[in-house]
This record gives structure tokens, sequence and C-alpha cells, in this order.
């Protein structure tokens, strides 16, 4: 797997600021650029969030590139709405003689179902050359492809969107490939916005207690220390 930012709105947290800060000012847009410098970000931003004033989250946007994820990954991550997609399309682009794969750790580290597993790749491998060989198109000949299957996307999120992405997949309850791709966006967007992302992740991190319940992972301080370190 590999996630990189691509683009992101300069100075995020100056915009969230700005646009805040005019929800409660007569002063025009100028006026306001010269009362925020010198302003402290992580105070008024702090304020800002524990107000629930989340709208002003949705003036900042990340751009991420995410390589080598399954789809069955792609396919949960675009059940986030709020959000825009580009993904590499199996109807228009042709894949060699092998496909590349992911194979979750369940499987690799059994050799009977990594066996199992590798056996069923290749043979898939093998029809899908076969119809594409004689002529079958790829948007048909995609159809015998499986969830194991990689793809590439380019996601964009706001802010606001993030924050509730990170609530949901950072969480351990989450599955375990779109969880590491998670923590891995969070990484690089906490880069970019430490004071917006600094309590990002799951319910024991935003929230400061776990918001599972009787599902709960149970290793609450585990998890606290792990987004700390992130």
């Amino acid at each position: 797997m590999n996630v990189n930012l691509l683009n992101f709105t300069p100075e995020p947290e100056k915009t969230i600021v700005l646009a805040a800060k005019l929800c409660y000012s007569d002063s025009n847009i100028g006026e306001l650029e010269n009362k925020v410098k010198g302003l402290s970000y992580d105070k008024f931003l702090g304020k800002i969030l524990n107000m629930g004033h989340l709208s002003v989250l949705e003036h900042a946007s990340f751009t991420f590139g995410i390589e080598g994820i399954s789809r069955a990954t792609s396919h949960q991550l675009v059940r986030h709405r709020l959000a825009s997609y580009s993904q590499q399309s199996q109807r228009y682009v042709k894949f060699g003689k092998e496909f590349e794969y992911v194979m979750p750790e369940t499987i690799a580290s059994n050799a009977d179902a990594k066996k199992d597993f590798v056996k069923t790749i290749k043979s898939i491998q093998s029809a899908y050359k076969k119809l594409v060989d004689i002529g079958i198109p790829a948007e048909d000949a995609r159809y015998v492809l499986p969830n194991a299957a990689a793809t590439k996307i380019i996601v964009t999120m706001n802010a606001r969107e993030l924050l509730h992405f990170f609530h949901l997949r950072c969480c351990e309850r989450a599955q375990w490939e779109i969880r590491d791709m998670a923590a891995r966006m969070l990484k690089l967007a906490r880069q970019k916005s430490p004071i917006i992302f600094s309590k990002a992740g799951p319910g024991c991190v935003s929230k400061g207690r776990c918001t599972e319940g009787e599902m709960t992972c149970g290793r609450p301080d585990e998890i606290r220390e792990k987004f700390r370190k992130l």
C-alpha cells in the first residue's frame, strides 16, 4: 500500500480560522486577515471544535493518492459519500498476464491457506488473460476478477469529513486494510494541519472514551498511545 498527500488547501488552519471569525464579526475580509495575524490558532480552533461549529472545517480539503489497496477496501472507502473519487477503471484498463493483488495476513501466515489462495489467484489470472486474448472486452473479462485485485484511487475530502472518516476507520473494529490506510492518511493530514487533527482518530482518541459499547476492543490506552505517536 502506498498513500501520498497530493494536494491540500494552503494554510488550512488559517482558512478555517478566517471562516469562523467571519461568522461572528462585522469586519470585512481584509480586516479579518489582519486580525488573525498573531492569533493563537490552537486556542481559537480548540474553542470552535468544542462548540461543535464544524461547518467551517469544510473550507479546507485534502487530496490523497492511494495505490495498492484491494477492491474490497475501495468498495468500503467509496461508501463515504461526502468525498470525491477517481479510480483506476477495470473497464478501460487491461491487465497483463498477472494483476496485482492483496493477500490478508491471516492467509499469508497460514501455509495451507496461502497455497490455496495463490492457486486460486493464478487460476483467475489465467482465465482473465484467456478471455482478453480471444477478444472478450476488458469490461466483460473483469467479471472474473476478485475482491483481492489491487486498485489505485485519488480521494479528496474536506477536514470535517476526514475527522468523521478517521473516527470510523481508525477504530480497531474497522477492517484491517482500510484501518491501515486511514492511519496513513491521518499521519499525512496531521503534518499539514496539526491542530485540527491533533485528536483525530477512533472514539477513544477523539472523544476520550470508546464509542463502540459492547464491541469495544478493550485496549483504549494502547490505542491512544498508538495515535499519539502516529
